[in-house]
């Protein structure tokens, strides 16, 4: 679906001073060529853009004819720069990039998604606890405390108790 917005451009002309005595001000509109806009969706995440046809096409030949937004872009690049110990073509990259995004979406959400977020907030906070600057971060105002054996448990609300 292609969409066309047309830009206008006023300009003010100011006359010289003898001039502008005897003339009112004029104002000009001349309107400029209309750009135009497509919806164009990522082969890989599935996420859709709006982009100019000659972006589109200089993405494309980057890509080998598939379309990339800009975060798989960064993830193709970051794919080729983790690679360093074997050099991999940006072919390569995108294919196990799109890979990686065929398996997500094809894994569905969670069956419990506030469990899972939990779940990898845990771990998240488990490795950081685990790193050598863990202790560092940790301070005796944090509103949660950890249980040997027991994991997370909250202490006491972040909320403000609301009195009626």
């Amino acid at each position: 679906m292609a969409m066309s917005a047309t830009i206008v451009s006023t300009d003010t002309i100011v006359l010289p001073a003898a001039a502008a005595e005897t003339q009112p001000q004029q104002t000009t509109t001349k309107l400029v060529s209309p750009i135009e806009i497509e919806f164009v969706q990522c082969d890989c995440c599935g996420l859709t853009e709006e982009c100019t046809p000659a972006y589109i096409e200089h993405v494309r030949e980057r890509y080998q004819g598939h379309w990339i937004c800009g975060l798989c872009a960064e993830a193709i690049k970051d794919e080729i720069v983790r690679s360093q110990k074997r050099l991999i073509s940006t072919e390569e990259a995108m294919a196990t990039h799109m890979n990686f995004c065929k398996k997500f979406k094809d894994s569905g959400p969670p069956p419990n998604p506030t469990i899972h977020l939990i779940s990898a907030m845990r771990q998240i906070l488990r490795r950081s606890l685990d790193s050598p600057r863990g202790g560092l971060r940790s301070t005796p105002s944090s509103p949660t405390k950890i249980n040997a054996g027991k994991g997370l448990t909250r202490s006491e609300s972040c909320f403000p108790t609301l009195t009626g």
